[in-house]
């Protein structure tokens, strides 16, 4: 099966120039930079060295997601961040994990010892509250439902209509602020695929090191309240529709 490395990136030229050397291109059949339309150097970077880039139209990962998904060419769709989140060494774990079989397999901040690094209070507290919901209302117990870096189906955001924009009022209010992740873990958890986790610590940005906080604050440029209610709001529009959507 073929495998697709897709990376959402705005203006991460630091990240991309410590973490993409690391990722050996045999690991995969296809890299895919989805950029949001940096201005830091990030595209010209990524198109030096070979990648296949997408500069997004509109706001937003899932925006980005769905404009490229057609130009995915692997079975399997494996997404990562390029800012020191994610471990690339994990990639070819991750790849062998899924190619078991599974339809999901996640690489989790907080399954069998591994850590966040990169975790304040808030976002610790965020991340457990909005598993553990998804769990007891979908009924797979993740310990990671949220995280970027996994490795899944490519057929599976078309089977669950997640490629199409929706209203206007929901790509402003909603769509901007959420990934898809969250959402393929409840789609995945109702329709009781096959999902397995492994686990993987989450270092912290290569942009933040050496910044000491002990603050509840996110240091990241992701909108936390706007990105927590936006998983809300889908969560239980999920549970709403039932188990057959």
């Amino acid at each position: 099966m073929k495998v697709t490395l897709v990376i959402p990136a705005y203006n991460e030229i630091v990240g991309m120039k410590e973490i993409m050397p690391r990722i050996k291109k045999e690991w995969v059949d296809q890299i895919l930079i989805i950029d949001g339309g940096s201005t830091d150097g990030t595209i010209e970077y990524a198109r030096e060295q070979g990648y296949e880039v997408y500069v997004q139209k509109a706001r937003g990962i899932r925006l980005g997601y769905v404009e490229s998904y057609e130009m995915i060419t692997g079975e399997i769709m494996l997404t990562f961040s390029p800012d020191g989140n994610c471990i690339p060494e994990l990639i070819p774990e991750l790849i062998n994990k899924i190619k078991e079989g599974y339809d999901l397999v996640i690489v989790s901040r907080y399954l069998d010892g591994a850590k966040s690094y990169d975790d304040t209070l808030l976002t610790r507290i965020g991340n457990f509250i909005y598993t553990k919901l998804i769990g007891n209302l979908f009924g797979f117990y993740y310990t990671d439902a949220l995280v970027i870096f996994r490795a899944y189906k490519t057929s599976l955001p078309k089977r669950f209509n997640m490629t199409k924009r929706r209203s206007i009022l929901y790509e402003k209010i909603i769509g901007k602020y959420i990934s898809w992740e969250p959402q393929l873990s409840v789609k995945c958890a109702k329709h009781k695929l096959k999902i397995a986790e492994i686990p993987g610590d989450e270092p912290v940005r290569i942009e933040d090191i050496g910044v000491i906080s002990n603050t509840m604050l996110p240091k990241s440029r992701i909108q936390h309240y706007r990105s927590a209610l936006a998983i809300l709001y889908m969560i239980f529009e999920e549970y709403i529709k039932g188990r057959n959507n």
